[in-house]
């Protein structure tokens, strides 16, 4: 069938073999080269209470009959309040364990048994009856989602990201650039704001969503009420390789070394649950990790007061939920870190949530409490601080500086990698859509040498900084939305001088030759146009309501041979939506989003210069104009027509005027 039981281990197994089963029985192994994993995507098919072997397995978990109980699941009081809640809190518990290892996990073993890994997206919605932590776990590898605009991703790429780190996933990706305006609109730009928050949220590879197989050559074809066109008949999708570029280089940077926390919020044993919170909030300038009791028990330790994970993980405090109730087995292995020189911060426990051994438990739980924070500081400097401290005030005390400082109340985010013997990497990430300058301070540790990577066009250049007790201090300036890498090490870096700017020739009012491709089965068409503008503003209706790609040709003359100490810029001011760029024949690279500007030093020559700048757009506007004739004289066709003839035109073509920049 469709769904199966997602409590049963043999039930997985029998639904694998009917899909996945049935794919390899038809497909020979020789043409299975690119399958390697079975995809589990977010969970979003409801709850589940019950399972075959259900009467068995519980008392074997907590030690009770769970049938005398079977009443309280249609409302029924038994014996007391008290007691039929903790017996729906032992069945929970028992549901999203048994979610996590019966049903991620017996999906494993299956799909290993036929040499494929699984992927599984670790959160879920409506319904979703595990514990996202434990949940992921039990995958190959996991995921998280985040749209192109909303709120979807504001939660499940961080629960993705802390899963990944607390278990030793270190490559982490997300179901990227999801959406649910109208379609036919978006390009990358748009994308980048959400693309590098999530990036900075531990996500560091990514799933582009969505490509639609297109079974013809009508444009712009098959279409989705969600994702975005990456698909080949897409304006845009022939120049996506100067996008894609660029989350390769985010991706690759963020998957070395190991993410730098400092603090680990414990997200408690109560299930479901889909995410954490951070409460108390989490100071500016550090980070976190969610953590979970099957990683508190089985896979930490106490070294030099830290608590540090098998997966090779560390925090230097840990925070307790904000509730009232603990299984003892949990509160004696926090008290142990306490003893090992763990500082904790949260509300004491009172009691434990289940049925297990009640009422002991919940005595055994009042006495370690009141031993833990009674006793606090006897325990190898080890601390725990009652609720309602503030992080910021513990950390301080614990002699820990903010990881990521900067002047002034600009919306900067960060993340910090940490590789051993080698050095620091920063991800910085300007989310405002406008310019910032601001002096920032960083952990550099024991490394002297700071360099600026940038992920749009991999040029690196060295960054001054002054360095005092571990921090570095330098300024930096920032495009709209622009992202930079920060990185620190002993390599002998080469001084890149301050360069002196001269706009050698402003490309604006020459005549610029345009060659508007074939489009929709209209015939290209040749323009001279005198000044760059948008096309929607040009009186001719041929460029107003263009969809596709132009070619724009020009030249510019160079009195002089580009010398070691100087360097030349193409910069294109804005674009809608992307171009590329062609430099004497040379390919020079691309731009779609700020500051559109490209290096073009190594194609440039004494005199003569011929540049040929490729723009491609969306398909908005051909679709508003199409609305405008009868159906029979359309040039275009899709499934999913969004667009009304009295809508807005999207902006098409350079925006601004095309300047040729020597830096001396």
């Amino acid at each position: 069938g469709l769904e199966v039981d997602k409590l049963s281990r043999e039930y997985i197994a029998n639904h694998y073999d009917a899909f996945v089963g049935e794919l390899l029985r038809r497909i020979p192994p020789e043409d299975r080269k690119t399958w390697k994993v079975v995809v589990e995507d977010s969970y979003e098919t409801g709850g589940q209470n019950w399972t075959d072997d259900m009467a068995r397995v519980f008392p074997e978990t907590y030690g009770y009959d769970p049938v005398h109980y079977l009443p309280v699941l249609q409302g029924f009081v038994v014996n007391t309040m008290d007691e039929s809640e903790r017996f729906l809190w032992d069945l929970r518990r028992l549901v999203a364990d048994r979610v996590a290892y019966d049903y991620v996990g017996g999906l494993r073993e299956k799909a290993h048994a036929d040499g494929l890994e699984t992927w599984l997206e670790c959160y879920g919605h409506w319904g979703f009856p595990s514990e996202f932590l434990l949940y992921g776990s039990q995958s190959d590898q996991i995921a998280g989602e985040f749209w192109s605009e909303g709120t979807l991703g504001d939660i499940e790429n961080r629960a993705a990201s802390s899963c990944g780190h607390i278990y030793g996933k270190n490559r982490i990706w997300a179901e990227s650039c999801t959406a649910g305006g109208p379609p036919f609109n978006r390009y990358p730009r748009m994308m980048k704001q959400r693309v590098d928050r999530f990036f900075c949220e531990g996500i560091n590879a990514s799933l582009l969503h969505l490509f639609i197989s297109q079974p013809d050559n009508r444009k712009p074809g098959l279409d989705a009420w969600f994702g975005n066109e990456f698909n080949r008949n897409n304006c845009w999708y022939e120049s996506i390789t100067t996008f894609v570029d660029y989350l390769k280089r985010c991706s690759f940077m963020l998957q070395q070394g190991r993410y730098v926390a400092d603090v680990a919020y414990f997200i408690g044993e109560d299930v479901p649950k889909m995410t954490g919170t951070c409460s108390p909030p989490l100071p500016k300038g550090y980070s976190f990790d969610y953590i979970n009791g099957d990683v508190i028990l089985n896979h930490s330790k106490v070294v030099n007061r830290k608590l540090v994970l098998d997966s090779g993980m560390s925090y230097n405090l840990l925070v307790l939920p904000k509730q009232t109730t603990m299984r003892p087995q949990v509160l004696e292995r926090i008290y142990e870190l306490v003893q090992q020189g763990l500082s904790i911060v949260g509300p004491r426990p009172q009691k434990s949530p289940s049925l297990e051994d009640f009422p002991y438990a919940d005595n055994k739980v009042r006495n370690l409490a009141a031993t833990i924070w009674n006793e606090t500081g006897k325990y190898s400097d080890g601390q725990a601080f009652d609720d309602g401290t503030s992080i910021e005030c513990i950390l301080q005390r614990l002699n820990i500086e903010p990881d990521f400082s900067y002047d002034g109340e600009s919306t900067l985010q960060f993340i910090h990698r940490t590789i051993s013997d080698v050095g620091e990497v920063y991800f910085i990430s300007n989310q405002e859509d406008s310019e910032k300058t601001t002096n920032i301070s960083l952990r550099a540790g024991k490394w002297t040498c700071a360099e600026l990577w940038n992920p749009l066009t991999g040029e690196i250049h060295n960054l001054l900084c002054e360095y005092d007790d571990n921090q570095a201090k330098t300024s930096i300036k920032l495009a709209p939305l622009e992202s930079v890498f920060v990185v620190f090490s002993n390599k002998a870096t080469v001084l890149r001088n301050e360069y002196q700017k001269t706009i050698t020739k402003t490309m604006d009012k020459d005549d610029w030759h345009v060659f508007f491709a074939q489009s929709a089965g209209k015939p290209s068409f040749n323009r001279n146009i005198s000044q760059l503008k948008d096309w929607t503003l040009v009186d001719d209706d041929d460029i107003k309501y263009y969809s596709g790609h132009a070619i724009y040709t020009n030249t510019f003359t160079l009195d002089k041979q580009i010398s070691k100490r100087s360097h030349a810029k193409l910069n294109l001011g804005e674009v809608m939506v992307i171009a590329t760029i062609k430099i004497n024949g040379h390919d020079a690279g691309g731009v779609w989003t700020h500051p559109y500007s490209l290096d073009i030093t190594p194609y440039v020559r004494q005199g003569k210069n011929n540049v040929e700048i490729t723009v491609y757009n969306n398909w908005r506007n051909r679709l508003i104009a199409d609305e405008k004739l009868p159906l029979a004289e359309r040039l275009t066709w899709t499934n999913i027509q969004p667009w009304k003839k009295s809508d807005d035109l999207q902006p098409s073509g350079i925006l601004k005027p095309v300047e040729i920049i020597i830096e001396e």
